[in-house]
């Protein structure tokens, strides 16, 4: 019996039928959740999560157990920002990716094992949800034109995930992507991805990514060389609906 999925049922004033037909899955399904502890897919554990409020980890903890700890002090800032401002040369934001193109990702070069990659991307699945809440985080992520023609997976997972970009620019009013052309030369973001979270106090930290794992910035000085290059990276992308208008195209050469 999962108990703590069955009493987060019972607080959320939610049925079996009422939680299935939100998550979209069998009732029967869910009740094998409840009764025989059966841990959901990725994709529906996010759902499950985000339609009780919860972490899917307080239900499902054993695909969570191998996901290393030093990106969770980052998750909880995230959760928290009211703005966040993210740089992406290389790759789509986390909280921008679609499942598929997510798993092609993390399983790319054999890093992660199997159940790794399912653990990471159920997590990644579930930070999405902060766009979805009630008072979203302001999102500004820009991304070189490279990000979006590079392989990865196939040209189906490519396709749909500049579809979902721009299902999820234009459905969320708080939510801005930006393409910097591949006719820019070097410019100063191309050193590497960050993000950079301001809080309800107006306390600004940042996240730089690496090879190994990511590190937190709060140091003003820090914080404010970043802002600087910020403002450079912006200063490079196309407009919001230029930047849609390559978007759309892009998405075309994949069909």
């Amino acid at each position: 019996m999962n108990e703590a999925l069955r009493i987060a049922i019972a607080q959320a004033g939610e049925t079996a039928e009422s939680l299935a037909l939100r998550v979209n899955v069998d009732p029967k399904t869910v009740g094998r959740w409840v009764s025989e502890d059966r841990i959901p897919h990725p994709r529906s554990r996010a759902a499950v999560a985000k339609a009780l409020g919860r972490d899917p980890a307080e239900f499902w903890p054993a695909p969570f157990r191998r996901r290393t700890g030093w990106f969770r002090p980052w998750q909880q800032i995230e959760a928290q920002a009211t703005a966040l401002r993210s740089y992406q040369p290389l790759a789509v934001p986390g909280l921008l990716q679609t499942e598929e193109y997510a798993r092609e990702m993390l399983r790319v070069g054999a890093v992660h094992t199997p159940d790794e990659v399912e653990a990471i991307l159920a997590d990644r699945l579930a930070r999405q949800s902060i766009l979805a809440r009630d008072r979203p985080p302001y999102l500004v992520a820009v991304m070189d034109e490279v990000v979006l023609r590079r392989l990865l997976g196939d040209r189906t997972v490519m396709r749909d995930q500049a579809l979902h970009l721009i299902e999820i620019a234009r459905r969320h009013p708080h939510v801005q992507i930006r393409v910097i052309p591949s006719t820019v030369p070097w410019h100063t973001g191309l050193s590497g991805s960050f993000v950079l979270a301001r809080l309800a106090d107006a306390t600004e930290l940042a996240y730089v990514d690496g090879q190994l794992r990511g590190d937190i910035y709060a140091d003003p000085a820090d914080i404010a060389t970043l802002g600087r290059r910020w403002d450079s990276i912006c200063g490079e992308s196309l407009t919001r609906q230029a930047s849609l208008d390559l978007i759309e195209e892009v998405a075309r050469t994949w069909s």
